[in-house]
C-alpha cells in the first residue's frame, strides 16, 4: 500500500494512517510517500516493512554503514546528521507534552560527531564461518560485520584482528565478545561470554595478546537458569583509566560507562558545573563519573551505586575522606535518610525511578534535582510526580549519546523555588 509517513516516533520507525489505523514503518522520514507491506496487522495497529521510497525526503541521505537496514542496531543512518537531532528533540518534546507537563522549557539539543563515537561494542560470534556479528534487524539471526561505522576506529582495528584468528584461536566455543576502550584508544579490554564447560582457556587468553591496544581480557560464564555471569579467567589488566573532563576514572571490565566518547565531557558539565553547596547525593552513580566531579564543588558526596563492579571502582574513583561512597541500591538508601541534601543527582536505568523512589524523593525535599534519562517515557512519568509535589522544571536537555540510533540521553533539572 501507499502510505504518507506523518512522523518518526520512539523506537525508530515512521508513523503513518490507513483510515485512522496506525502503521509503523522503519527506515522512513517524515513527510515521504512510500510504498510498504504489512508484516503484523494487529487489532489496533500495523508493523510494516518499505518496499520503495515514492516522494524522499529532502532530508535523505545516503547510509554511511554497508549494513544499514539489515543491522539492527541503527535506525537513522538515512536522515543527514542534524535533522537526527530533530527527530529527536520533537519525540522528546512530545513524549513531556503527554504526560502534561507544563510549561516546558526549551529543550537544548547537545551533539558531537555522529561517527566513531562508540567506546564499548558487543558483539556475537557465529561459528560457521567464523565471523563476529550484530542481530538483523527484527530478527534473532546473526549478521556477520567486518567493521562498525559508529565505533571508535581501535574498536573497528579489534573487530578486524578477532575476525581474521579467531577461528585458530579457538575463539569458535564463545557466544559473545566485547570491546571497551578509553578516551586515548591505548587501553583496550576484552570479554568474552560462553555457556560451555571450558576446561582451560590458557590458549585462548594468549592469542588475544595479537588484538591492538589490548591490555587485558576476562572470560565469563553464563548461566541459562538465572542468566548470570561469573568470571573464571582473565588475563592483564582488569580495568583502564579514562580522562574525562580533567578527572581520571578507573573503569572496569563491567563496569558501567558512558557509551559516547565525544560527549561525556559536556554531559558531566551540564549535570555537574555551577553546581556547589554543602551536600549532594550522586544516585546510581556508576564509577564515579559525576560523583568524582561534584566533589570539587561540594564539601560533601555520598555517592550510591549497587553494582559490585561499578561500586568498586565507584570507592576509587572518588576522593577519600569527607566524601563517601555506598555500595547500596538507591531505594534501600533513601529510606534510611533523613536530612535534605542541597544536589541530588539521578542517573537510573531505562525503568526509571518508580512509584516509591519518586514519593521518597518529594520527601527529602533537596533544593535541586539533576535527572540524566535514557528513556523519555519513564523520564516523563517520573517527573510528572515530582512537578506535582512542588518542583518546577527548569531546565531540558537532549543529549545525543547515541546517533544513528533512536536512543536519546536527556537531562532535567528541577528546583523547588
Amino acid at each position: 500500500m501507499k502510505l504518507r509517513i506523518e512522523k518518526c516516533i520512539y523506537g525508530g520507525a515512521g508513523l503513518a494512517r490507513d483510515e485512522g489505523k496506525a502503521i509503523f514503518v522503519p527506515l522512513t522520514l517524515p513527510g515521504e510517500l512510500v510504498q510498504a507491506r504489512i508484516t503484523e496487522d494487529k487489532q489496533s495497529f500495523a508493523n510494516a516493512e518499505l518496499e520503495s521510497i515514492l516522494q524522499p525526503a529532502p532530508e535523505r541521505t545516503s547510509a554511511p554503514c554497508p549494513y544499514f537496514g539489515a543491522c539492527g542496531g541503527c535506525h537513522y543512518q538515512h536522515a543527514a546528521y542534524p535533522y537526527q537531532i530533530e527527530i529527536k528533540r520533537s519525540i522528546l518534546h512530545e513524549t513531556l507534552e503527554r504526560a502534561r507537563l507544563s510549561p516546558l522549557p526549551e529543550i537544548v539539543p547537545v551533539s558531537s560527531a555522529p561517527l566513531g563515537y562508540r567506546n564499548r561494542v558487543r558483539l556475537h560470534i557465529s561459528e560457521r564461518p567464523f565471523t563476529l556479528s550484530y542481530k538483523r534487524r527484527g530478527s534473532h539471526q546473526n549478521l556477520p560485520i567486518q567493521k562498525c561505522p559508529i565505533s571508535a576506529p581501535v574498536l573497528n582495528e579489534a573487530i578486524a584482528a578477532i575476525n581474521q584468528m579467531g577461528e585458530s584461536a579457538g575463539l569458535t566455543c564463545f557466544s559473545e565478545v566485547e570491546f571497551f576502550t578509553n578516551q586515548a584508544q591505548n587501553q583496550l579490554l576484552l570479554s568474552l561470554w560462553t555457556n560451555k564447560y571450558l576446561s582451560d582457556t590458557t590458549q585462548v587468553l594468549d592469542a588475544l595478546r595479537e588484538v591492538p591496544a589490548l591490555s587485558g581480557a576476562a572470560v565469563f560464564t553464563i548461566s541459562n537458569e538465572k542468566h548470570q555471569s561469573k568470571k573464571i579467567a582473565q588475563w592483564g589488566e582488569q580495568s583502564l583509566t579514562y580522562e574525562a573532563g580533567g578527572h581520571r576514572y578507573r573503569a572496569s571490565i563491567g563496569s558501567f560507562f558512558q557509551v559516547n566518547r565525544f560527549l561525556i565531557d559536556q554531559l558531566t558539565q551540564i549535570v555537574c558545573n555551577n553546581r556547589s553547596g554543602k551536600l549532594a547525593w550522586d544516585l546510581y552513580a556508576g564509577v564515579g563519573l559525576f560523583s568524582v566531579a561534584l566533589a570539587e564543588t561540594f564539601d560533601r558526596v555520598i555517592a550510591v551505586e549497587s553494582a559490585p563492579s561499578s561500586s568498586q571502582d565507584l570507592r576509587a574513583n572518588l576522593p577519600a575522606g569527607k566524601h563517601t561512597s555506598v555500595t547500596n541500591h538507591t531505594l534501600a538508601f533513601l529510606r534510611q535518610q533523613t536530612a535534605a541534601p542541597d544536589l541530588i543527582v539521578l542517573d537510573p536505568p531505562r525503568t526509571g525511578l518508580g512509584k516509591e523512589i519518586t514519593a521518597l524523593l518529594t520527601k527529602v525535599r533537596a533544593k535541586t534535582l539533576v535527572y540524566v534519562s535514557c528513556d523519555p517515557a519513564t523520564l516523563s512519568r517520573d517527573l510528572k510526580s515530582l512537578v506535582e509535589s512542588g518542583y518546577r522544571l527548569r531546565e531540558m536537555y537532549m543529549v545525543d549519546m547515541f546517533p544513528q540510533t533512536f536512543h536519546l540521553e536527556s537531562v532535567a533539572v528541577l528546583s523547588l523555588d
